[in-house]
């Protein structure tokens, strides 16, 4: 009986993780960056990065904010992703994202403010990551 239970368990998670893996890849297929956006946002990355460890840093944004962002630095250091960063666009498409979704989520917590005064880039990339992403 307890093995019956143990394999039921396991196979519902088995299941429950490839549909929501196929979800995510669904999601990702319609929202993907097209032409121009991908280029841009490649073009940002070194200062996005920067942003993302001057953001975590900063003791004095919330704690909820800081634990975000550390997690997104794990997951993009992660080799493991939702979609392969070999499968053309949609590989990084996953990555930009997460990104975005946790940027919104740092601005709707510390605000715009706090996230243009860490911005280690120029106006015109700080338009940028706001168009791309966004953030107002």
């Amino acid at each position: 009986m307890v093995d019956t239970w143990w394999g039921s368990a396991l196979i519902g998670l088995g299941v429950a993780l490839l549909v929501s893996w196929v979800v995510m890849v669904i999601a990702l297929l319609i929202v993907r960056p097209r032409g121009n956006l991908l280029t841009e946002a490649l073009r940002l990355l070194p200062d996005l990065l920067r942003l993302i460890r001057r953001l975590a840093a900063d003791k004095t944004l919330p704690r909820g904010v800081r634990v975000r962002l550390a997690l997104l630095v794990a997951y993009l250091a992660l080799p493991i992703d939702v979609i392969p960063d070999f499968i053309p666009v949609l590989g990084y498409a996953d990555d930009a994202i997460i990104v975005t979704v946790v940027l919104r989520s740092v601005v709707c917590h510390a605000g715009l403010d706090a996230v243009r005064a860490h911005w280690p880039g120029t106006d015109d990339g700080f338009d940028a990551l706001v168009r791309l992403t966004g953030l107002k």
